[in-house]
């Protein structure tokens, strides 16, 4: 009886390092919000886009911009944003993310040109760059006890596994029985609650040394990211042998390794080697890229398998995925609580990504006849199950001992790694279903719906194939990367000693400031 009055929760609410550790699953909900907003944004206006064109005017060619403005100022913009949470008060920073995501936004559904569409996008993309790593970067410094992060990285992964998914539902639902606008305007709603509940609950203080801005890495990454990314957009569109793609991506390549070779002779790095460099984070960053090529993948070609092969509507098609969210969310727990305590990340990752490259390599099976039931479900089931595994113990491995004056850049790295992983899906998988449905329509010359939906089904599934292989690729990559679970409790263990110091260094730099 004696033991029970020194107690675990007496200890917790006298802890220095979270004096405010009754609120943390209110901020887990807050955090939450913030990256689904975020998340689907990525498709909600996909769902939108053919009506926001007829509305506004622009030509087909003129359409990728609305997505790409977005991924060219998250994607390049996200390094930075991690940095910046980490020299500010997260709590500051977090909730500038959000009204000047959510001003984009009404920006955007204001729209009354294509210019000033893509304007509010682009502006949504910075400030998402902003919000992303301070909503991970709160939840890696409030939650430390194993168990306990276990439970919040599993609500995080099912949002970043699912949120995608989210956003086809919700954008088909707004743009059927409302317009196109309100795939806009709802993120003002996400981003009022946000807001209030973390003016009230989030209690983060400023850093006790606050890091210096390393100026020369933030352009030399800015910039790489951005040519890196706008090579693969391009790509979709132009080609992979057009000039300005090669162009793009070799500036990218070659601005990267600067960035990289400049950030071991800096004091005070952008983003500090270490953090990547270790061969577990390092392993759970790689996870986290192929399960962004394969995530947008497979939204991207089910979604046009479903509606223009099958002919199903933006709501049917987002109900469609609905089997996959709950799979989802249920692996994403089940996996971050109990499983990654017990078998460590290289088995549980590399399950994931086994079971998500048999799910793929099911879909190439598809034809235009194929049936929802016995074509479609069992894959999405699988999936879901499989990204559960992979997204939520990936994230919360890649952010394990990182030091708190690092956990923001840390937090953009993992951002970064999906966003670039989705770009190059996007733009690779894409090549390889509009090749093969050419090369279907040339050797089927006779014009019919049923030889139209034939060679547009046969392009899909080769892209399938194509991520089958890739989720392959990430099975060995996983299982020679990844430690078992010893190794991800002394990062845990690292990570607790630097927060213990960091806190015990708060009082005296507070002393100092007064």
């Amino acid at each position: 009886m004696a033991r029970r009055t020194v107690n675990a929760p007496k200890s917790t609410q006298t802890d220095p390092p979270d004096p405010h550790a009754e609120h943390r699953w209110l901020v887990l909900m807050i955090v939450a919000i913030a990256q689904l907003m975020v998340v689907l944004d990525s498709t909600i206006v996909n769902i939108a886009l053919p009506s926001a064109q007829r509305d506004l005017g622009f030509a087909d060619g003129d359409r990728q911009w609305v997505v790409t403005a977005y991924a060219l100022a998250f994607g390049s913009l996200l390094l930075l944003g991690g940095r910046i949470g980490d020299m500010f008060s997260r709590k500051a920073v977090f909730i500038t993310g959000l009204i000047g995501f959510a001003g984009a936004s009404a920006l955007g559904g204001a729209s009354a040109s294509f210019g000033m569409l893509v304007t509010a996008r682009t502006l949504q993309g910075a400030f998402g760059a902003i919000l992303a790593p301070a909503a991970l970067g709160t939840l890696v410094s409030t939650f430390r006890e194993p168990r306990e992060r276990g439970r919040a990285f599993g609500v995080f992964g099912s949002v970043a596994g699912g949120g995608g998914a989210v956003g086809l539902i919700l954008g088909g639902v707004l743009t059927e029985y409302l317009n196109w606008r309100w795939t806009l305007y709802v993120n003002l709603i996400f981003a009022a609650i946000a807001v209030a509940g973390a003016l009230v609950y989030m209690h983060t203080p400023r850093p006790a040394r606050r890091p210096r801005m390393d100026w020369a890495g933030t352009l030399l990454a800015c910039t790489g990211l951005f040519c890196i990314v706008f090579g693969f957009s391009h790509a979709e569109t132009a080609g992979w042998s057009a000039a300005l793609t090669l162009g793009s991506l070799a500036a990218g390549l070659a601005l990267l390794a600067g960035f990289a070779a400049a950030e071991r002779r800096v004091r005070h790095p952008l983003l500090p080697l270490p953090v990547i460099l270790d061969r577990t984070r390092g392993g759970a960053y790689v996870a986290v890229g192929v399960a962004g090529i394969a995530i947008f993948g497979v939204f991207l070609f089910l979604t046009y398998y479903l509606q223009t092969v099958k002919g199903y509507t933006p709501v049917g098609t987002g109900l469609a995925f609905l089997p996959m969210i709950a799979c989802i969310l249920a692996a994403s727990n089940t996996s971050s609580i109990f499983l990654l305590p017990r078998l460590g990340p290289r088995t549980l990752i590399a399950t994931g990504m086994l079971l998500g490259g048999g799910a793929m390599a099911y879909l190439t099976r598809l034809t235009a006849t194929s049936g929802y039931v016995s074509g479609v479900l069992p894959s999405l089931v699988v999936m879901g199950l499989g990204f559960g595994m992979i997204i939520a113990p990936a994230i919360n491995t890649a952010t394990a001992g990182v030091r708190p004056q690092d956990s923001g850049v840390a937090s953009a790295l993992v951002n970064t790694m999906q966003q670039v992983g989705g770009s190059i899906g996007t733009a690779a998988l894409s090549t390889v279903a509009l090749t093969a449905t050419a090369r279907y329509l040339a050797a089927h010359p006779t014009p019919s719906r049923a030889v139209a939906a034939a060679a547009a089904t046969h392009g899909y599934t080769l892209a399938f194939g194509v991520a089958a292989a890739l989720f392959g690729v990430g099975v060995l990559l996983a299982l020679v990367l990844l430690p078992a679970k010893r190794r991800l409790a002394q990062l845990r263990a690292t990570a607790v000693l630097s927060s213990a110091a960091a806190t015990e260094a708060a009082p005296s730099a507070a002393a100092r400031s007064t």
